[in-house]
């Protein structure tokens, strides 16, 4: 256990930003499951911008790695291409 007080901020912060990094991490791979299973193309347009925009969040934050993030954004364009 920790013994100064500037030790038991720090965890108490940890925890809050691990959870808040857990919910979006989540989140995103929930919007990419989403549009992984879209047929329809007008749908999956509008569902992929926002997706990006989240990846890039993520990889912004260190949440996830940005040749993830990368990797994940072009696997998904060529699958809304595809459609």
């Amino acid at each position: 256990m920790a013994n100064h007080k500037s030790a038991l901020k720090r965890i108490r912060s940890n925890e809050a930003k691990r959870l808040r990094n857990k919910y979006q991490h989540k989140t995103t791979r929930n919007a990419i499951k989403r549009l992984r299973e879209l047929t329809d193309k007008n749908e999956a347009q509008t569902l992929y911008v926002s997706v990006v925009s989240m990846l890039d969040k993520l990889a912004k934050k260190n949440i996830i790695h940005a040749n993830k993030a990368s990797n994940l954004k072009s696997s998904l364009s060529k699958h809304v291409a595809a459609l």
